[in-house]
């Protein structure tokens, strides 16, 4: 049985619309998106890797990066090929540039059994891009759930409003990666646009979805101080408690530019501290910005070494040092 896609429209001539993502593409017959993960078959939109997987892991949480949701837990981890942007830095472009990655088959059902069997506090779809791997994504969200599982996106944000409403209530929370506060950026390095994915954020915000941002600092690209400080805005016009993830870069797929320094790295997290209460440093070699500290007393209440996270909040999220109540999510 082939498994019809969500969010489509028959058009004339054998043709279809696909209404998931701000690309709106219209698709003749045999013809595949440029996210590489649905076609028109037949007249109908088929998503290509409906129980299929190319990657399966258990991680820490931290590795999302979550670092304010059920620290020091550990979080099976699923992707399949794919994504509907087609950013030249892309970290992991083996798998979300290769529509045609080897995958394995699966189910729903035999994911979160495996969830179950690792004490997974649940199921985190991330590595490429899950929204377009929207509906075996909802299928395996309801059924962890069910179970009594979060269900985390690691997502570009890219995704129109009806679909992403439909899927919201099954997430519990979500690390977006918000690539710079530049549109022109996004035309020219993603193949997107800007709007659709501060949208996005606002409507993850909105539904009270557990929500972290990322942003990969790239030398010349989006590291200037007013790039840096716009980005840094935004989130603190959503909520300054927003844990905001700065992220080292590496030359990778089509980028060819340097790695990111570690005092660009400082440089951003010292422009973000004024505005913003988390703010932390990834893929460096440097301690700072690993830890949690309270916004009130400084005392570290998130203790990391790697990705291995030590809560030492007493009462569930309270700070031992001043009792005041914390942003984060424990169990």
């Amino acid at each position: 049985m082939i498994k019809t896609a969500a969010w489509w429209r028959p058009l004339d001539n054998g043709q279809v619309a696909c209404d998931l993502c701000p690309i709106n593409c219209r698709l003749r017959e045999g013809q595949t998106g440029p996210c590489a993960t649905r076609v028109n078959h037949g007249g109908e939109m088929i998503p290509l890797h409906y129980g299929r997987i190319v990657s399966a892991a258990v991680d820490p949480i931290e590795k999302k990066p979550l670092y304010h949701f059920h620290p020091g837990r550990s979080i099976l981890s699923l992707a399949a090929p794919g994504c509907n942007l087609h950013c030249m830095f892309c970290q992991n472009w083996n798998i979300s540039q290769d529509g045609d990655a080897r995958t394995e088959k699966t189910s729903p059902a035999d994911l979160v059994a495996m969830a179950q069997a690792e004490e997974s506090v649940g199921i985190a779809f991330t590595y490429s891009e899950p929204l377009v791997w929207y509906e075996f994504v909802t299928d395996t969200a309801e059924i962890a759930r069910e179970k009594g599982l979060k269900n985390v996106l690691v997502t570009n944000g890219y995704l129109n409003p009806d679909p992403l409403a439909e899927i919201l209530p099954w997430i519990d929370a979500a690390n977006i990666d918000l690539k710079s506060m530049d549109d022109l950026f996004y035309r020219k390095v993603c193949k997107a646009r800007l709007e659709p994915v501060l949208a996005a954020i606002r409507q993850f915000k909105d539904a009270g979805v557990h929500l972290e941002i990322t942003n990969l600092v790239i030398p010349g690209h989006n590291d200037s101080d007013d790039q840096i400080g716009a980005l840094v805005d935004f989130v603190a016009g959503l909520d300054p408690e927003i844990p905001l993830h700065f992220s080292s870069y590496h030359p990778a797929w089509k980028l060819n530019a340097p790695p990111t320094p570690v005092e660009t790295l400082l440089r951003a997290r010292d422009l973000a501290g004024k505005k913003l209460k988390y703010v932390y440093l990834g893929n460096a070699r440097t301690n700072e910005g690993r830890d949690t500290a309270c916004p009130e007393c400084q005392t570290v209440v998130i203790e990391r070494s790697g990705y291995a996270g030590i809560a030492k909040m007493v009462d569930g999220n309270r700070c031992p040092g001043c009792n005041a109540q914390l942003p984060v999510v424990v169990d």
